[in-house]
């Protein structure tokens, strides 16, 4: 059976593409699949978050997409993929092509989300999208809870439409804390820090993986 193959992307930087692979891939590694996480940024922040990653925890294969020799091994079940900001064009196209499934998180700035209403009129636009070979969804990403900044990005997330007119997933709202940084800098995932502490944070995790465990989040 062929991987299972999720991208993460937005071409405006800072919007947590890297913080949202690393969590995707650790939480299938935790539960005893094989995953891959290929970092196609030139920063590798997320190859670096797994060479911080202690022993004890559940393997995730680093995979340096940026070299042009880079491949997946066979036997992997799920694939991760960090898209790198500003994929535009031919480019955005290609990572595209490697995927079934992509996420989109936006954070809720107004250059933000001018940003990706540019970029989500040029994923729609894209032949894969448009013959329907690969799902999107967004996420509301990096969110303050009482800011009028969740509404509104709440609010445009939920009014986005599909090239076929139906309505583009928009799949779940999470917050701005500091649970990701100090999980990152120990090499660890949401899903590994005290219970106590990233209770409610995997609440807000839960129609994520719900909708990438369904059959909408796959091409038919």
């Amino acid at each position: 059976m062929a991987a299972r193959t999720i991208i993460v992307i937005n071409s405006k930087g800072g919007s947590g593409k890297t913080t949202l692979a690393c969590n995707i891939a650790a939480h299938y590694a935790i539960e005893g699949k094989k995953v891959a996480l290929v970092d196609f940024d030139r920063q590798k922040s997320a190859i670096d978050w797994l060479q911080d990653r202690p022993e004890d925890r559940p393997e995730i294969m680093p995979i340096d997409g940026t070299k042009r020799a880079a491949t997946v091994p066979r036997g992997m079940d799920y694939v991760i993929m960090d898209a790198p900001a500003a994929s535009h064009g031919k480019q955005l196209e290609d990572l595209l092509s490697r995927a079934r499934t992509a996420i989109i998180p936006v954070i809720p700035s107004t250059i933000d989300l001018n940003a990706a209403e540019r970029f989500l009129e040029e994923v729609l636009d894209a032949g894969r999208v448009l013959k329907n070979k690969v799902r999107i969804a967004t996420v509301a990403n990096r969110v303050r809870e009482n800011s009028p900044g969740r509404w509104e990005i709440e609010e445009y997330l939920d009014s986005l439409k599909l090239p076929d007119g139906r309505k583009m997933p928009y799949v779940a709202m999470l917050r701005n804390t500091q649970n990701y940084v100090n999980a990152a800098e120990r090499g660890l995932s949401i899903f590994e820090i005290a219970p106590s502490r990233a209770e409610y944070d995997l609440e807000l995790w839960r129609p994520l993986i719900r909708w990438l465990n369904s059959k909408h989040s796959l091409p038919a």
